[in-house]
Order: structure tokens, then C-alpha cells, then sequence
């Protein structure tokens, strides 16, 4: 097939960009800086440059490849567009971001109908810091945002808009764990980690849902290959809270296990984002991307993947 890839630089983009490839697709992947228009040739696409906040250059684009399947995978989430993230302010550090997967899916849908695109995935995200007791969250469950503070609302609306419409017209949208592995960020956490600058916060009870970055490829190869329709979990299998993760990640590069520290206390620092999903999200379940798109991991829980990372 034709792919486009709207937003190839990314941490997703660089890892599945070669997965196409070598299935056969002919790829044409997107970037805002003309300075990587070769990385993308060394990953084997043709790149093209596009503003995704642009209607007229995603119409040009979309236009110019002529693609069957749009991925959509446009953020602006690396230090190099928003420096340190101000968990205190996601207002601010998710600005672009937020308009990314409004305006951004707007404009990606409304090129696809331009250009007689039948299929669409999205990229979206795995994360709700709300309501931990109330068990894992499958694809047939759509939490209430009044649960979030209304911070946190702010970056779970845009989500939530990208999966209604994506889905409404016919697609997929893969809701991401926390990414580790090659160009996954957890390079950073582990900096932290050692520095013991990542506390477990509150008792460390919320859950995060992980996965390796290769492992979201595959599955998005997979979601783009078999024209999925629906919301899909793309997590590993064994959802777990802080403070079992993380002493074990210090463990693995060791590190001093981390510090605990109460809430209160650290609330001012880390706000109420980054103390609600220290302390308050909620586990995932992946078994209908297992079942449904024949999924399989390369690494089935975070245990074995951070040995290997910390192992490379």
C-alpha cells in the first residue's frame, strides 16, 4: 500500500517508518524541519514537509502522495519544541499538541476526503490518572472526563476528540502505553531515576500501562495492514503501579532505590497532574488488540523489556 505518515520524525514515526518498509508499503512521511527531510530518506521514505496546523499544506501533501492509509502520529511532545515538561502547566506544555489532535485530525480527514482515503490511525494515549479502583480500562469503556480536574481535562479532550472522529470515519485509534525502548524517552526517566530525582509519590499507587516502542509498531503495522476499525489498547500485559515499577527500573540500571515521598509535600512541584498519575491511574487491558489484530509482543511485560533496556 501508499502510507502516509504525518509526523515521521517522532519517536513513533522512526521506529515504524522501517516496519512499512520492509512489509512493502511505499511511504511518504511528513516533517516541519527541513533539516530532516533526510532522516526520513534514511528510513526509507520519501519526506515531504507539512504543517500539520495547515489545512492547505495537509491538503498539498496528502495530495501529492496519493496514499490508501494516513497515519496520523503529530505531536509536539519532545524537549526540542517545549523544553522540560511543567507538568504543573499542561495548559501550556500541550498547547500544540492539543491543536495537533484537533485541528491537526481535522485536517488529515478532511485531506483523506479530498483524495479518496478510506482509512485512517491515530495515534492516542493510554493514560487516565483517575478512579484507580475501578479496575482495568478496556476499549469498550469510555471514562467520564468530569472524573479529571479540569487541567487534566484539558489534555483528555483533545484524545478523546481524535478517537470519536477517527473511529466515526472508519478508523483506528491506538491508544499508546508509556513508550520505552530506542528514542521511547524512558532514556530520561532513567537519568532521573539514577540521580534519585523520581520519587514514588503518595505510595506510588497508580498504575502505568507500558510498552516498548517496537511493539507499538508492530501493533500500528498490523492496525494499518488489516484497515482496523475501533479503539485499541496498545499496552503490554501487566499493568503496574509505581511503586512496583520503579524501584524495580532502579534496580535494573543500579540505581538507589527511589525515595517516598508524601503528596502534600511535593504537589507544589510536580502539580496535580503529575501527582494524579503518580498516585491515581488507572491499568489498561490489551486483549482485544491481542485478539483482533492477531498481536503478539516481543516483550510481554515491562519486566523483561527494562532488563534488556538496561541490558543494551
Amino acid at each position: 500500500m501508499r502510507v502516509f505518515v504525518a509526523g515521521g520524525t517522532g519517536a513513533m514515526g522512526r521506529r515504524l517508518i522501517p516496519r512499512l518498509v520492509a512489509n512493502g508499503h511505499q511511504v511518504t512521511a511528513t516533517t516541519t524541519h527541513p533539516d530532516r527531510i533526510g532522516l526520513l530518506t534514511r528510513l526509507g521514505a520519501e519526506g515531504v514537509l507539512m504543517d500539520g496546523l495547515d489545512a492547505a499544506s495537509v491538503g498539498e501533501a496528502v495530495a501529492h502522495a496519493r496514499p490508501d492509509t494516513i497515519v496520523h502520529q503529530m505531536t509536539a511532545l519532545s524537549p526540542a519544541y517545549i523544553g522540560k515538561p511543567d507538568f504543573r502547566h499542561p495548559e501550556k506544555f500541550g498547547a500544540t499538541t492539543n491543536r495537533l489532535r484537533t485541528a491537526g485530525t481535522d485536517h488529515l480527514l478532511a485531506a483523506a476526503d479530498a483524495t479518496g482515503v478510506s482509512h485512517v490511525v491515530a495515534q492516542s494515549l493510554a493514560n487516565w490518572p483517575a478512579n484507580r479502583a475501578a479496575g482495568p480500562i478496556t476499549e469498550d469503556e469510555t471514562p467520564p472526563l468530569e472524573e479529571l480536574p479540569a487541567k487534566l481535562r484539558i489534555v483528555a479532550e483533545p484524545l478523546r476528540y481524535v478517537e470519536d472522529v477517527v473511529v466515526k470515519a472508519g478508523g483506528a485509534a491506538l491508544r499508546y502505553g508509556g513508550f520505552y525502548g530506542p528514542g521511547g524517552g524512558i532514556e530520561d526517566q532513567i537519568d532521573l531515576v539514577r540521580k534519585r530525582r523520581m520519587p514514588v509519590i503518595g505510595g506510588g499507587t497508580g498504575y502505568f500501562s507500558w510498552v516498548h516502542i517496537d511493539d507499538a509498531a508492530s501493533a500500528t503495522v498490523l492496525a494499518v495492514e488489516q484497515r482496523a476499525n475501533g479503539v485499541y489498547n496498545i499496552v503490554d500485559d501487566e499493568p503496574a503501579p509505581v511503586s512496583e515499577w520503579l524501584p524495580y527500573l532502579a534496580a535494573c540500571v543500579g540505581a538507589k532505590q527511589p525515595l517516598r515521598i508524601p503528596a502534600w509535600l511535593v504537589r507544589p512541584f510536580a502539580g496535580e497532574m503529575g501527582v494524579a498519575i503518580m498516585t491515581q491511574g488507572r491499568p489498561y487491558a490489551n486483549a482485544k488488540a491481542k485478539r483482533e489484530l492477531g498481536w503478539t509482543l516481543r516483550y510481554p511485560t515491562w519486566r523483561e523489556g527494562f532488563t534488556a533496556e538496561a541490558a543494551a
